[in-house]
This record gives structure tokens, C-alpha cells and sequence, in this order.
């Protein structure tokens, strides 16, 4: 493996998608306009992932622990945990991460209690660490302790907590009567009354008067989902003789990549929605490279607006990522002497139902002899994948190809 070769992993999340009725049968991916992954894929090498195992949810942490490289039935002990890696959170032997989000839940006069917004109206930073420190004062446990995160992502280490419960990402409850799940007995029923006594104190929390004289939700209650203890796994070095960074706004990929013991590049500005700093991410990743050898870049933006339920601001996600990040950094990468570009959604995010699915998701590399290869008529998306060169019915066997792609 040459070490001279420059390795880059952009991750578009959530950007597969079924056809639109209002794109003429198209998907967002073929509707938006994608000059650059289109060049790559008339030139490059096309295929697809299974980047979720059978036996998995369909989710981002078990798809890009399989796009690093790793068997998410073997390494994958819950998504918190993962979360918590990247705050430095040192867990115990007894105890468990949950990822704690901050949300909107709307009580309807029926009785119903439907989930507004999973992300409170994507609070601001400040604004959450405002309520999570008051929400650490209120419960005030010795067995209860909350980090804050960046805008509604959030963790609580609770000490004696059973891993094992299953618990449900508020992402796939947009809209939703979560009553049901709400009044749950037996082995949730204490998560559910931690969560009801954040619903007693958030009510009137000074945050949330304000956010409402502003017309802006409020971050009304919490919702703890993806718990788990810390993952043992091999360092990306060990696998595969190289050393990288990873670069992303989410907690969940910094962890995924400190505890592959990749290194976790900061970039200010950057805020995982349509209006972080793209520019500021492809300089860090170009920097990065000149004394590295490979870097993944994650970009949270198309998963969000799936998650909103927004096919607009889903096709101006796909073309952000296009033109501001894959155009760039493949314009970037001409500095080093041979490179290998990889562009990849970690799994489908269908805005017609606004959660994660496990459909096999499309894939473009291209290296930087490819220029010399013939033109191919065709674009990236999700049906050209099908049709491609590659397939890899195990998605965490993807890097090893990556690794050893050339002209």
C-alpha cells in the first residue's frame, strides 16, 4: 500500500431515497443537481452496500461502523456509548450511556402526547447546555449524570441501568401518538418516569418561555434512546496500517472514530444542518491529508431534512454536499501526488417517512488515474449503483476494497 496515496471517505448520511412523485418518479439524489458525483460516477467505479446487517436497525451508527470497516454484530454495543467516546466520557463497568435528546412533545386535548420534533426545533447549542446543566441540578442523583452535546444530542450515564431495554429513537416517532410508549410498565417504566419528571421541570424552564415568545419550540421534555456499555475495539491502524481522522458535527462519528483510534479533527462553525461550515471542513480534511493518510468526512445535513420530512430542503441538503463539499475536496485532492475518493450514503433517510431504512446504498469511487477511463452516460444514484461494477453484500468489507483501489 503505497503511502504517498491520499484516502478520503465523504459520507453524505441519509441522502438515499425512494422515488417522488413530485420529482416525476425520480428520487432526491437523481432530482438535485450533482455536476460533481455525476462526473465521478461517468468515470469513476460505481456499486453498492449493504451497510446494515439483518440483524441490526437500521441506523448511523451501525452503517458507518460497517463503512469503517467494522462488523457492527461484532463491535457495535449501543449507539450512547459511542456518543460518549467522543464527549470523553469514561464509563464504568456498571454503567450505561443513554443518549438523551431534548424534544418537543405535544399533548393534544384527546389525550394523545404526539412528538413534535425529535430535535426541540433544532435548539441552539447555548440554549441546551443551559437546560442540561438545570436538568443535573434538578434530578441531582448520584447515580444520574448529564453531558451536554451539541444542540438536542445529548448523553446520561446512569449507573445500574439495564442495557438491554428496548428503547426508541424519537427520529422514527415524528408526528407520532407516543402515549403508548410513554406509560410503559416493567423494565422501562424507570426511564419513563425519568423522562416524565423532565416533562414536570422543562415546562417552565426560563429557556423554554423565552423560545416561545419567539414563536420557537420548546425543548419540553427529554427522550432516552440507544443506551449501552463502551465498545472494545481494534485500532483502524491495527486493521489496516494507516493513519486517519475523522471529521464530523455529530458526537455519534467522532466517537465511532476515537474508539477506531482515528483522530477527531475540530472545525468550528460546523453545525450538522444545512447551514454549517463546508468550506472550513474540506480546508481541515486537505490540511489534515498533507501529514496523514486518510480522513473521513461526515456531513449530517441530508439525513436532518429526511428526518424533517422535507424533500426541498433534502434536494438543497444533496446539493450543498455536491458543491460545496465533494467538488472541493476532489479539486483539493489534485495537490497529492495519487489519491482514492470514495463517496457513500451510509443508508436510506426516506422523506416519506422521515426514519432510517435498510435498503442497500450506492457507492462512487474514483481514483486519480481515472481521468484516462472511458465516459460512461450515466449519473449518481441509487439505481445506476445497482447496475455498477461492485457490490458488497457486507458492508464493513467496503474499506479493505477501498484501500486497495488504484488506476
Amino acid at each position: 500500500m503505497a503511502v504517498d496515496r491520499k484516502w478520503v471517505v465523504l459520507v453524505g448520511d441519509g441522502m438515499g431515497d425512494y422515488p417522488q412523485e413530485l420529482l416525476n418518479g425520480q428520487t432526491p439524489l437523481e432530482g438535485a443537481r450533482t455536476p460533481n458525483m455525476d462526473r465521478m460516477a461517468a468515470q469513476g467505479t460505481v456499486g453498492w452496500a449493504q451497510t446494515v446487517p439483518p440483524t441490526c436497525e437500521p441506523g448511523s451508527d451501525i452503517a458507518n461502523l460497517s463503512i469503517l470497516g467494522y462488523d457492527p454484530v461484532i463491535y457495535h454495543t449501543g449507539r450512547a456509548p459511542l456518543e460518549a467516546v467522543s464527549l470523553g466520557i469514561s464509563l464504568r463497568e456498571e454503567d450505561v450511556a443513554f443518549r438523551c435528546n431534548l424534544v418537543c412533545l405535544d399533548d393534544r386535548p384527546e389525550g394523545a402526547v404526539v412528538m413534535h420534533s425529535y430535535s426541540a426545533g433544532h435548539i441552539s447549542t447555548e440554549e441546551a447546555r443551559e437546560i442540561i446543566r438545570d436538568l443535573q441540578g434538578a434530578f441531582n442523583h448520584p447515580d444520574l449524570q448529564f453531558y451536554p452535546g451539541v444542540s438536542y444530542r445529548h448523553i446520561l450515564v446512569w449507573k445500574g441501568a439495564d442495557p438491554s431495554l428496548k428503547t426508541l429513537p424519537p427520529h422514527d416517532l415524528t408526528g407520532q401518538d407516543v402515549c403508548p410508549y410513554l406509560l410503559s410498565e416493567g423494565a422501562l417504566k424507570p426511564v419513563m418516569d425519568l423522562m416524565a419528571r423532565s416533562r414536570s421541570f422543562l415546562s417552565h424552564h426560563p429557556i423554554n418561555r423565552e423560545r416561545r415568545k419567539q414563536g420557537l419550540l420548546p425543548a419540553n421534555s427529554i427522550w432516552l434512546w440507544g443506551q449501552g456499555k463502551t465498545p472494545a475495539m481494534p485500532s483502524f491502524k491495527e486493521r489496516f496500517g494507516l493513519r486517519g481522522g475523522v471529521i464530523s458535527a455529530v458526537d455519534l462519528l467522532k466517537g465511532i472514530g476515537l474508539a477506531a483510534g482515528l483522530e477527531s479533527l475540530s472545525v468550528e462553525g460546523i453545525t450538522g444542518y444545512l447551514d454549517t461550515n463546508y468550506r472550513g471542513k474540506v480546508e481541515k480534511a486537505l490540511d489534515f491529508l498533507s501529514s496523514h493518510d486518510l480522513v473521513f468526512v461526515h456531513v449530517e445535513a441530508p439525513d436532518e431534512t429526511s428526518h424533517e420530512g422535507s424533500l426541498e430542503k433534502k434536494i438543497q441538503a444533496i446539493e450543498a454536499f455536491d458543491r460545496e463539499m465533494v467538488g472541493p475536496l476532489w479539486e483539493g485532492l489534485k495537490r497529492f501526488p495519487a489519491y482514492s475518493l470514495l463517496v457513500i450514503t451510509d443508508h436510506y433517510t426516506p422523506v416519506a417517512i422521515m426514519t432510517h431504512t435498510r435498503e442497500p446504498v450506492p457507492l462512487v469511487v474514483y481514483c486519480s488515474g481515472d481521468s484516462n477511463r472511458p465516459v460512461r452516460k450515466r449519473g449518481f444514484s441509487e439505481q445506476t449503483a445497482l447496475e455498477g461494477e461492485v457490490a458488497f453484500p457486507k458492508g464493513d468489507r467496503i474499506m479493505s476494497w477501498f484501500l486497495a483501489t488504484k488506476e
